[in-house]
């Protein structure tokens, strides 16, 4: 045992010169020589944790927030049985400083940096449950229990703000919880794409791999940004076909199902089919007063009359976000002025939020109604087809997306398969015309907006 701590610690000495080689390439001889250098190597107790010093507090403080993580991914990929690394202020040493004794240590674990990007307040306990999201909460529960996964990917797909975050960051908690020592990543698909290409530009592309493979559970929220995006889709295959050839979890949450990702390379598709697909659907009315009574249980010392939350419950419906948010506002004014919570303080308190939520219709929601109408799937209208039996509804659903919504045209365009502006901007054009020349198509449009509005 005494010679395996001993061979231990020679390969995290021998690490550590790489590991700084690393630190020299990747962020400039100005930032090294004044943040990076002045870092010692401290003689560790335990063989799996590494102990780094720092001269004075401040330039502790600042590497734990720069390069904690980083630190932490480039030893385990040296050595991959270290599981914790601590930075340190201690007393400053020459180099190559490896049995420097600490003086007020302040040590860090760094099991996974990524951790605190979890938001505390997104558990399994605070999700509310109901037949909209039960099986995609059944199965993140499911692969949040520790031992072998039963499935993975799970790729969870809502509309905004219906939960489907809460559920990720909760399956990050839950399995931290059951396995302290574990590595979770957590990350949106656009802070995936933008640390890639940072890594390109410096190029450094190993320690990215490094650090995202050494995950045990990896987290990515928000897949769609990253439509169309060949490179950064090129390393995402890589990834997850690493983390599950590796037996690791991953959790993917995008705004629709993995067939109706336009601009996602379909061995990327099919790699998300393979796992378990869950969706959840928009909030219906007990759901939503369910969510506002938990809610209002956790307000300490403050009432929330049941005519309040029938309001609110009745008139928010986009999203459980909107509804939450709204709670939160009437009761930080109440809070502030010392007012009694009542429908009148409410309404003149969330005038601009009610009067929006009337408005307030999804482009989802239109692509439902139009395809409803017109005896389409969804997917159709998403989809590449030109034949008239689908572009004419196709142009319908951008119609009413333009005057419905507050969405941009390139946002709008996203939505329908990845279509650029110019296809919106010609639908719209097309649509007023035949308004006023075609008695059917009038008619539709008449029927679509009274339904979706009304």
């Amino acid at each position: 045992m005494i010679q395996q701590a001993g061979e231990r610690r020679d390969e995290i000495v021998r690490a550590w010169q790489t590991v700084r080689n690393h630190l020299r390439e990747s962020a400039g001889a100005r930032l090294f020589d004044q943040w990076l250098k002045p870092m010692t190597l401290i003689e560790s107790t335990e063989p799996d944790i590494v102990r780094l010093g720092l001269p004075s507090p401040f330039m502790t403080n600042w590497v734990r927030s720069h390069y904690a993580e980083r630190l932490f991914q480039e030893f385990r990929a040296q050595v991959p049985g270290v599981r914790q690394v601590s930075i340190e202020t201690a007393r400053a040493v020459a180099e190559p400083a490896v049995l420097a004794a600490p003086v007020a240590p302040a040590p860090v674990a760094v099991r996974t940096a990524p951790t605190p990007l979890l938001d505390p307040r997104l558990t399994f306990d605070r999700f509310v449950v109901d037949t909209s999201n039960r099986v995609a909460f059944n199965a993140a529960k499911a692969l949040a229990e520790p031992g072998a996964p039963r499935f993975s990917p799970l790729f969870l797909h809502s509309g905004t703000g219906q939960g489907k975050t809460h559920l990720m960051h909760a399956i990050g908690h839950a399995y931290l919880a059951a396995v302290p020592e574990a590595v979770v990543i957590c990350m949106s698909a656009e802070r995936f794409m933008f640390e890639f290409v940072q890594a390109l530009r410096a190029r450094d592309t190993f320690s990215f791999k490094a650090r995202l493979r050494a995950a045990d559970l990896l987290l990515i929220d928000d897949l769609q940004f990253i439509a169309g995006k060949d490179s950064t889709q090129e390393e995402f295959f890589h990834t997850i076909n690493e983390i599950m050839a590796a037996g690791k979890r991953i959790v993917i949450t995008a705004d629709r199902c993995p067939q109706a990702l336009d601009g996602v390379e379909p061995r990327i598709l099919s790699r998300l089919a393979g796992g378990l697909v869950a969706d959840i659907k928009t909030p219906e009315p007990a759901l939503r007063r369910a969510i506002l009574d938990r809610r209002c249980g956790e307000l300490a010392d403050l009432l929330v009359p049941e005519e309040v939350r029938a309001l609110l419950a009745t008139r928010i419906t986009a999203n459980i976000r909107e509804l939450e948010g709204a709670l939160n506002r009437v009761a930080a004014y109440a809070q502030l002025t010392g007012d009694t919570i009542d429908v009148d303080f409410a309404v003149a308190t969330l005038g601009d939020v009610l009067r929006g939520s009337q408005r307030r219709i999804t482009i989802d929601e239109i692509q439902r109604a139009v395809s409803t109408h017109f005896e389409l799937k969804p997917l159709e209208l998403i989809s590449a087809r030109r034949a008239r039996v689908v572009a004419r509804p196709r142009q319908i659903a951008m119609y009413l997306a333009k005057r419905l919504t507050t969405r941009s045209l390139p946002e709008i365009g996203r939505k329908f398969g990845g279509r650029d502006h110019s296809t919106v901007i010609h639908a719209v054009r097309r649509i007023e015309e035949l308004r006023d020349t075609d008695r059917d198509v009038d008619g539709a449009v008449r029927h679509l907006m009274h339904q979706l509005e009304g």
